[in-house]
This record gives C-alpha cells, structure tokens and sequence, in this order.
C-alpha cells in the first residue's frame, strides 16, 4: 500500500537485529533512527514516518542537522503524541530553546518538549536494558556524538563454579551475584575530524557505527577538511584495521559527488577486509 505522505527520503539497513533508516549529505540534510530502541540521531530534516520515534540525540546545531526540530515537535504535539525527549549539546541549550520559543510565537503552537543538555560523560538511561553515552567530537561547534550500549546481568566469575541452589542462597543473603556487562550496540558521530573517532575508541568496536565522511578526491587537502571538523576518505583507509565494527555506514558525502563517483573512489581506496562490511547513503 503506498504511502499517503513521502516527505524526505530515507536508507533501511537491517543487521543484527536492528533497522537503521536515516540519510545524510554534507549541508543539505542528516537524520537516522534506530527502529528498535525508538532512537533518533539528528534531525535535519524529519520523514512522516520517524515521528513515532520518541527520543532524538542531536550532534550539534549546524542546520543540516536540526534544522527540521521545530517541524517534528509540532507534529507530535499536532498528532496529540507525548512530548519527545531531545538532547542536545550543553553550550548550545538555550539557544535551542530560545529557537523552539520563538517558532512557538511564530507558529502559534506549543513546542511541546523535554529538552536536556548533556556534555561528553552522560549517562542517559533508554530503558531497563539500553543506555547511551555522550561523547566530545571534533567540528566547528560544540558537537557531540553518541553509543547505544545494551546492558546484561552476567555472574561473576567467582561464582561459575556454584550450583543453582547455591547462587540463590546467595541472592536470598544478599549478595550480589551478578555484574553489569555493556555491549555497544550502534555509534554515531555525526560531523567530526578524525580526532573525534581517535579520542573515543568505544566507537570502532561498536556493532554498527554511523560516520560521515564528506571529502574523497586527492586534491582537497585534509588539513583544511579537518580544520573544518570533517573526514577524508584517506583518513578512513588509514584506520581501516582500527574499525573493529560489523557494519560501517558512511554517509555526509559532499555535494561535489555523484553517487557513481563515492562508490567508484570506495570501491578502488578501501582494503578488502573493511569495504566488505561498509554501506554508502548516497
């Protein structure tokens, strides 16, 4: 059955149990989800159908990756949904809210929002079984990138040996028995150097990461691209035995490419072992 609104297009990759859905292209437009865990990664732009997803981690506040904000706020207010939680970075907190209290008066409807500030360190609990951590990235504005983690009860190695009987003896006494154990699950970078990818090595061994990579022909000059917060293709080939991940989405290409240039240029740069497990939005 077709749908009755297509706003902005979307990718769907399935791995490991998850659906990643989202697109990116340096200065037009940047916005992922995770179906499962109802998470949103940027938001620069807003399809109909991610407006069910109730928790968005914003990267930073370039308008490629927020600007369409305001737009789903109203729209969950409008459908008479609960009011999302959105995190954004620390330093940019009350100009974001200043933003959605002047589209407020514009639009002459609430933005409806639980709006939180959050620095590299935070802890943010999904559910009884997610979390996310925040972390620092390298760009031109305070940006910020996130891990999804999935956490397990695991039993201590000092307990292996015991029965069950024993184990619940335990429990019933009080003893803690069991240890927490994290699994990163999906990373996300958004607009970043390669120093943002260096500084957190969480991030190549989660199972599927999310990162940008803006720039591909030899004569742009990295020490400019990373000046300006953004990758090479050369600074990928480079680390290709440091991407620990089952899946690697990249996407932020810039403009100047057409979809048969990246995947030409990927195809002949990166080793055998690392483009085998990439996917290109393009």
């Amino acid at each position: 059955m077709e749908r009755p609104v297509e706003n902005a297009p979307y990718v769907t990759i399935t791995h490991g149990g998850l659906t990643i859905q989202g697109w990116s292209r340096a200065a037009v437009q940047s916005y992922w989800r995770v179906c499962e865990l109802n998470v949103g990664l940027d938001c620069g732009a807003q399809p109909w159908d991610f407006m069910g997803t109730p928790n968005w981690f914003l990267t930073h506040t370039h308008l490629d990756h927020m600007a369409a904000l305001p737009v789903y706020i109203a729209r969950r207010r409008m459908m008479k949904m609960e009011p999302p939680r959105v995190y954004v970075p620390l330093e940019m907190y009350d100009d974001v809210r200043r933003l959605l209290l002047v589209m407020q008066r514009l639009d002459r409807g609430r933005q409806a929002v639980e709006l939180q500030g959050v620095q590299a360190g935070d802890v943010i609990e999904l559910n009884r079984n997610h979390l996310v951590t925040v972390h620092q990235m390298q760009h031109t504005v305070p940006s910020r990138g996130y891990i999804i983690w999935e956490r397990r009860k695991k039993l201590k190695e000092e307990y292996t040996g015991l029965s069950g009987e024993q184990i619940r003896d335990l429990r019933y006494s009080g003893v803690e028995v069991t240890k927490e154990v994290r699994i990163p699950l999906v990373a996300y970078t958004g607009d970043t150097a390669p120093d943002g990818l260096d500084a957190n090595p969480e991030f190549y061994e989660a199972k599927i990461l999310i990162t940008e990579l803006s720039f591909l022909r030899a004569g742009h000059r990295r020490e400019k691209i990373h000046k300006y917060g953004h990758m090479h293709l050369d600074d990928i080939a480079e680390r290709a035995e440091r991407f620990r991940n089952e899946l690697v989405i990249l996407g932020h290409f810039s403009t100047r490419y057409h979809p048969r240039e990246v995947r030409r240029v990927l195809e002949a740069k990166l080793p055998d072992g690392l483009r085998q497990r990439v996917r290109l939005c393009v």
